[in-house]
């Protein structure tokens, strides 16, 4: 299987990394994404805030719209994946 950290993708964090500000990261995000992309981000980044705070999966599933297979695939990467959930909770 090839690698996901591609040098597109790692572009792209360059970019994110870069941008200093709300208001232009909100236009970045907006010019490279549909509403629906950005939306559905920031869905699985709530659950992520609200399973980090202790919520069930079944009250996230209910309180995003998310489906609680959704819910538990984000608890996974949380818990074993590359750690980026965690890093940015941190923050």
């Amino acid at each position: 299987m090839p690698t996901w950290k591609t040098p597109k993708l790692k572009a792209l964090a360059r970019i994110l990394l870069s941008i200093k500000n709300e208001k232009d990261m909100l236009a970045f995000l907006r010019d490279i994404a549909t509403v629906e992309e950005l939306n559905d981000l920031s869905t699985r980044w709530q659950a992520a805030e609200l399973l980090h705070a202790g919520m069930s999966y079944r009250d996230i599933a209910k309180k995003t719209g998310l489906s609680t297979t959704t819910v538990t695939r984000i608890a996974f990467w949380m818990n074993h994946g590359e750690g980026g959930y965690t890093s940015a909770l941190e923050k």
